[in-house]
């Protein structure tokens, strides 16, 4: 199975740039321990549409673009379920081991995500009830992905 976190919008060069690099090759280094075939990030620029909702239609295009068909689609979104990481470790490793082909975390634009995408996700996932900036939220992201391989592979990052 391998892991893809797609997003809108595109991280400059910079310190969010390089953490969510650090962990991305970490996660990387570490994934075919734990019988994944890789980890990858995947930005797309923002609509140029008039409405939000061309904008977020568009945006659920491009974000999906690369998503292998039959892929766990986790949306990440404020209204969505709360849960911590070993919860999402499992989540996971379960999708792992029925041979699901991809595990995909998917970041939107400002408007948020559309409303057809959002339905068709096996999970809406929050990272708390606050709103984060998109920079954030991929640095989170990326951490998370290198942390519950972590948890998987039983390697002693992941403290409780």
């Amino acid at each position: 199975m391998r892991i893809h976190l797609a997003s809108i919008g595109r991280l400059k060069a910079g310190p969010e740039r390089e953490i969510c690099a650090r962990y991305l090759e970490r996660a990387q280094g570490a994934s075919r321990s734990v019988g994944l075939t890789g980890v990858e990030m995947r930005e797309a620029d923002e609509s140029r549409a008039r409405r939000p909702e061309d904008r977020k239609a568009e945006e659920a295009r491009l974000l999906t673009a690369n998503i292998p068909a039959g892929a766990r689609l986790i949306v990440l979104d404020e209204r969505g379920k709360t849960m911590g990481s070993e919860a999402f470790a499992a989540d996971m490793g379960v999708a792992r081991d029925a041979g699901t082909p991809a595990y995909a975390l998917l970041i939107g634009g400002a408007d948020g995500i559309d409303p057809e995408l959002r339905a068709k996700a096996s999970l809406v996932l929050a990272f708390g009830a606050m709103t984060w900036p998109h920079q954030l939220v991929r640095i989170m992201a990326t951490e998370q992905i290198y942390r519950a391989i972590t948890i998987l592979s039983g390697h002693p990052y992941h403290r409780v």
